[in-house]
Formats: structure tokens, sequence, C-alpha cells
């Protein structure tokens, strides 16, 4: 191998580290989505007593939902950094969640699909129980999608499977 090839590879390699800034933007997601969670558990426990069962039930998918979110952001920040860019060392004292070094790029995408189908069928249970205010052809459409969403997953997953033999 040349000094030129031998070079470039290391530059191309050392590149990866640029990715990690946009973990660390992941991490900063993850405080916004945070605050949001927060102000709307505390934006709805004022009216609570007034509140009817299906707005309380919204409310509550709601906050379902972004905590899916969150986690989904930690499961893609953290493994993501680490099939791409570095490691994580810890100390052996220290916790370590259970997953991290064994989820491969294969696995994450997997994840991160079956966490989307998580999410949208939150969203089309929130459609369904205020679906008195949305018109059909809509809800016909969050449908689709949300199948498009199902189908997607059930792909990539058998994809998987395939690559795997």
């Amino acid at each position: 191998m040349n000094k030129v090839e031998a070079k470039f590879e290391k530059t191309l390699y050392a590149a990866r580290w640029l990715l990690a800034p946009l973990y660390l933007g992941l991490s900063l997601a993850l405080l916004l989505l945070f605050i949001k969670f927060f102000q709307e558990a505390l934006h709805f426990f004022p009216i609570i007593l007034s509140t009817t069962e299906s707005d309380m039930v919204l409310v509550i998918l709601s906050l379902v939902d972004m905590a899916l979110v969150g986690g989904l952001i930690v499961m893609v920040m953290l493994s993501g950094y680490e099939n791409f860019v570095s490691q994580i060392n810890l100390a052996d004292d220290e916790e370590k969640l259970s997953w991290l070094g064994k989820l491969d790029s294969g696995s994450l995408k997997q994840k991160v699909a079956a966490s989307i189908v998580a999410i949208s069928s939150i969203h089309l249970l929130q459609k369904f129980m205020n679906a008195e205010h949305i018109a059909n052809d809509k809800l016909m459409w969050f449908v689709i999608l949300h199948l498009t969403f199902v189908l997607s997953a059930i792909g990539m997953a058998w994809v998987d499977k395939m690559n795997r033999k």
C-alpha cells in the first residue's frame, strides 16, 4: 500500500468522528422532549378534574408517545455512536444498559422501525378517539400511512433475516 492510499484511508476512517456532534445534538433533542413532556403534564394537572375521560386518555397517549420517542432517541444516540464512532467505555462499577454494545446497525434499524410502528399506532389511536372531528378520507390516509410503516418494518425484518442466513 502506498503512502497516499494509507493517508487517505486514515483520513476517511477518522471522518467517522464527524458523526459525534450529531449524536450530541440528539441529546439536546432529548432535553427538548423532556421539557415538552413536563410542559404537557403540568398544563394538564389544573384541569384534570374537569376534563373528560377521553381527553385524559388522549393526553396520556401523548405522554406515552413522547416517552417512546425519548427511548428511540437514546437508542439511536448510544448505539449509533457505538456502531459508527467509538466504543463507549464505562468503568466496571458504573451502570451499563444491557443492550449497549449488542445492537448492530441491522438490529438498530429493526428497533427504530418497531418504535416508529408503535408511535404511529399511538397517533392512529388518538385520531380514532377524536374521529368525529376528522374527515373520513383523512382517517383513511392515517390508516394507510400506518400500514405502510407496519409493512416496511416487516419487510426490513424479513430482509435482515434473509441476510443472516
